[in-house]
């Protein structure tokens, strides 16, 4: 399958999501909540619904530090004030935060654990997506460990190390695995595969802002 024809999965407006978004945790610093698949982060271009507006409405000071994909569901942290704004923003530039995604992948991986390490940049001609480039693209690391395989897919817990752009459709596509329901990086078969992304942000650990204390949070994996 071209680049043109996965990129036409993508131009679309998403379907209305009416899934909540499941707070998990609350003081005056933090909000750890659960994202469900089909919900924007933040405000789109056309689409405005999304975690953060909905946030907005009992939290008005709450601000994001990172995302998650559209299709991807699970943990996202925000921050709810500008202390945990700067000290988050501070942990996930030094990479001390740590993240679990769990994935269903198409075939069975050759390795039960290991690294993808490819470079990834921006493909300008073919936007959203990303690509793998040698030469010029910007160093992406992700670790995984495979938890079980059946059915001719496989069950994977990823790490990434970097938190690239797509990094991890990309890179489990790189390495001819690509990510069950995937409209961006699989083949026919595993986009047909699952009515959803088969991906979700199962687990974040990370510093407390203010006490410092480490901290793990985790959501349940809804596939």
């Amino acid at each position: 399958m071209s680049p043109s024809e996965k990129t036409n999965y993508t131009f679309h407006i998403p379907a209305p999501c009416f899934d909540p978004v499941q707070v998990l945790f609350t003081d005056e610093h933090l909000l750890v909540v659960c994202k469900p698949s089909g919900l924007l982060s933040v405000p789109g271009r056309i689409v405005k619904d999304c975690v953060l507006n909905r946030m907005l409405v009992d939290y008005p000071d709450v601000r994001t530090v990172h995302r998650l994909d559209l299709d991807t569901s699970g943990l996202m942290m925000l921050a709810l004030s500008q202390k945990a704004t700067s000290d988050l923003n501070r942990q996930f530039r030094e990479r001390t935060i740590q993240k679990e995604y769990i994935a269903l992948v198409h075939g069975v991986l050759d390795k039960e654990e290991g690294e993808i390490d490819l470079p990834i940049r921006p493909d300008p001609d073919n936007r959203p997506l990303q690509v793998v480039d040698l030469e010029s693209g910007k160093a992406s690391l992700t670790r995984y460990q495979v938890m079980d395989a059946a059915e001719g897919y496989s069950r994977v817990k990823l790490m990434p190390v970097t938190g690239r752009s797509h990094q991890l459709r990309l890179h489990l596509s790189a390495i001819g695995h690509p990510i069950l329901g995937c409209d961006l990086y699989a083949h026919e078969e595993a986009f047909k595969a699952r009515d959803r992304l088969s991906l979700h942000a199962s687990k974040i650990q990370f510093d407390h802002p203010e006490t410092k204390e480490r901290v793990t949070f985790e959501a349940p994996v809804p596939f």
